[in-house]
């Protein structure tokens, strides 16, 4: 984003309707010319920016996704206190989640086969997130503020529940209507705290 005028870049009008309309038409369905088309540019621009489609779209995953969103989180805004800690990663997992749902739809659709390497690049975000979260938890424990014999375990165990429920929400064909994600929330990041505690 250019802060000075609020306006975005050409990369980023590029990023986002690279996003918008590969989650809509698939990779194979929409041109690198409609992709510029979409975002008011060239197709001289796209590949002057990114070289190919596949360079556009593995962009967009680096840029829009939460291993960096995270990492920030994790080094200024943690308070030590598990429930507490929790509901921040959880709530900012899902905000940020719920902010992407393009590209997560992308990344669960694209055939490994046609974008060599993609699968790999979009598995590194959730990897760093695992790898954060287990150090939280090697660290709260060194504290004695939890009690964990397979840190990793339980990270993968926090972060699938919760992908879970971004899941069972990211198309309107929701499998438990009846469960909202707030109180989901809520309540599993009280159960996994108490089930951490000393």
């Amino acid at each position: 984003m250019d802060s000075s005028s609020g306006k975005l870049e050409s990369s980023d009008k590029l990023l986002l309707a690279a996003l918008h309309l590969i989650a809509e038409k698939g990779y194979n369905g929409v041109t690198t010319q409609e992709i510029a088309t979409a975002a008011g540019l060239s197709e001289k621009t796209l590949f002057r920016h990114f070289g190919s489609k596949q360079k556009l779209l593995e962009a967009a995953f680096d840029r829009y996704h939460y291993a960096a969103e995270m990492k920030k989180l994790f080094a200024e805004k943690l308070v030590w206190d598990l429930e507490k800690d929790l509901l921040l990663v959880t709530t900012t997992y899902h905000e940020i989640m719920n902010r992407n749902r393009k590209m997560i739809q992308i990344s669960l659709k694209e055939d490994e086969g046609q974008l060599p390497g993609f699968r790999e690049r979009t598995q590194k975000h959730p990897q760093q997130l695992l790898e954060i979260l287990t150090n939280y938890f090697i660290d709260m424990s060194s504290k004695g503020k939890i009690v964990t014999a397979n840190p990793e375990l339980h990270a993968f165990t926090f972060i699938m529940m919760h992908f879970g429920a971004f899941m069972n929400d990211l198309d309107s064909h929701k499998s438990y209507p009846g469960i909202t994600l707030e109180p989901f929330v809520q309540e599993s990041v009280r159960l996994f705290a108490r089930a951490l505690r000393p």
